[in-house]
């Protein structure tokens, strides 16, 4: 296979349609035929099944908000529109489904909440059949006023889901039967660090959650029987003497787990870390520039010979060739144009 087919999930404030799609040719190591797969607003975070017969994408229509369900024809990209979940008010930021494609979790920023919604054989989505509503604040006054879902998603194995809260500081993990969430677990972080994603690593005993207020990432060990987690390690994104605004945005780790990338809002970087095979921890390699301003997300290609980063502000996305041995990364295609990106995913290969 030397042909990817990738997606970008947009805002739809400017001059976006919806989710694009796009193919990364590795032979020829370029990004082309960048276009709009479905018309959706606000678009902002997508996810696909395993089996690549569906994505889902929050999105909203006017007062409304929630996920949206697509099934993909994987030879050409198309997606065609299934059915949608919408409810009142603001819609989610992130969308995630388990590795069978039975549940869908989102998260809500504005309402402070993590969402589940059943996936029915055909792929289309059920009613909520459950949502966990947060409280609470946290010391920035500008960001923490409240609770601000970030992130729902999975532990390894679909053992727990685990969600994280930029507005108070918390990292929570909940069962997850028939559908429904109940929670077993809480860690609360560096108070004001605004923790924003997370991603495992895949020993399933390390966990790396980038924090969007203090540009780090937290290295936390997790136990699989419990669903508990511990801080074991706080390391900065950042050159030291980097005084303008930065937020910290995706975080994203090599499937062998030797190397964790980080981006930066602000910044405009992915920074290389490489991990400690036996505890995870992780030491600073190097800074890339991503060429474009507010690297809202990037994603490593099926082959991991290659990363995509999506620059939200300049309209861009980024290519870059990924060395395995060294982790390092060297700068293929920039300004390749994609409006409001927000995040990018490949099919599965």
């Amino acid at each position: 296979m030397t042909k990817y087919i990738g997606y970008v999930g947009t805002y739809t404030k400017k001059d976006s349609k919806g989710v694009y799609s796009f193919v990364l040719d590795t032979e020829e190591k370029k990004i082309s035929a960048v276009e709009v797969a479905a018309e959706i607003e606000n678009p902002t975070y997508v996810t696909i099944s395993n089996d690549n017969k569906y994505l889902f994408a929050v999105g909203k229509e006017g007062a409304l908000g929630g996920v949206a369900s697509y099934s993909v024809d994987s030879t050409t990209g198309g997606l065609s529109l299934l059915n949608t979940q919408y409810s009142e008010g603001a819609s989610p930021c992130h969308v995630s489904v388990d590795a069978e494609g039975t549940v869908i979790l989102s998260a809500n920023y504005h309402k402070g909440t993590a969402e589940s919604y059943p996936v029915s054989v055909d792929g289309s989505l059920q009613e909520n059949a459950s949502t966990i509503q947060h409280t609470g604040s946290g010391p920035n006054t500008a960001r923490q006023e409240k609770p601000h879902m970030h992130f729902s998603g999975f532990t390894p194995n679909d053992q727990f889901a685990v969600s994280v809260d930029l507005g108070t500081d918390r990292v929570d993990t909940y069962k997850l039967s028939d559908g429904v969430l109940e929670e077993v677990s809480s860690l609360s972080v560096k108070p004001g660090s605004g923790p924003r994603h997370i991603t495992f690593h895949p020993n399933g005993k390390i966990a790396y959650v980038m924090t969007e207020l203090s540009n780090e990432v937290i290295v936390l060990s997790f136990n699989s029987e419990t669903g508990s987690f511990q801080e074991l390690q706080y390391i900065s994104t950042l050159p030291i003497d980097f005084t303008e605004n930065s937020q910290g945005s995706a975080i994203h780790v090599s499937s062998d787990g030797k190397f964790v990338y980080a981006g930066n809002r602000g910044h405009n970087t992915i920074t290389s870390f490489s991990a400690n095979e036996e505890t995870g921890q992780l030491t600073f390699l190097e800074h890339t520039s991503t060429e474009g301003n507010w690297p809202r997300d990037f994603v490593l290609d099926p082959s991991e010979q290659f990363i995509v980063a999506s620059n939200e502000q300049s309209d861009t996305l980024t290519l870059f060739e990924r060395d395995a041995a060294t982790g390092k990364l060297t700068l293929l295609q920039s300004e390749i144009h994609a409006p409001e990106p927000v995040c990018v995913k490949f099919l599965n290969y």
